[in-house]
């Protein structure tokens, strides 16, 4: 069984969500159940961490992570639940400020230390139970 938890990074959220888009994250965690009761639920499931590589081409919320022009993408963006649920009237202003620290250089320098990543844990977790 697969379950993805709040995304994060060294214990914060997911640089997309925290940075640009915190309305969507926020309607996401409406919905979500914790990883740890559904681990209670499967009986005691043990959790493994699934790092996302930098080339990542399944099209899931922080696929994209060291590629952060593919969120301008309305493409892309259709394909993730996350966005595509929250709405782009939602979104839109978040992902302009992205356009925006993109064109500027800005979100370059503040994430340099990703671009040198070949993976990262942004919180997707594997849940593995004997049933």
């Amino acid at each position: 069984m697969n379950a993805g938890a709040s995304s994060q990074e060294s214990g914060e959220r997911f640089w997309l969500v925290r940075e640009y888009l915190p309305e969507a994250a926020a309607f996401d965690d409406t919905r979500a159940v914790p990883v740890g009761r559904l681990a209670a639920l499967l009986g005691g499931a043990r959790q493994e961490t699934v790092p996302v590589p930098h080339d990542c081409t399944d099209g899931f919320a922080a696929a994209y992570w060291r590629r952060p022009h593919a969120y301008l993408d309305p493409h892309v963006r259709a394909g993730i639940s996350l966005l595509a649920q929250t709405g782009e009237d939602v979104i839109a202003p978040g992902l302009a400020r992205l356009a925006d620290d993109l064109a500027s250089g800005r979100w370059h320098a503040r994430h340099a230390g990703l671009l040198a990543l070949d993976t990262v844990d942004v919180g997707y977790r594997l849940l593995v139970a004997d049933l």
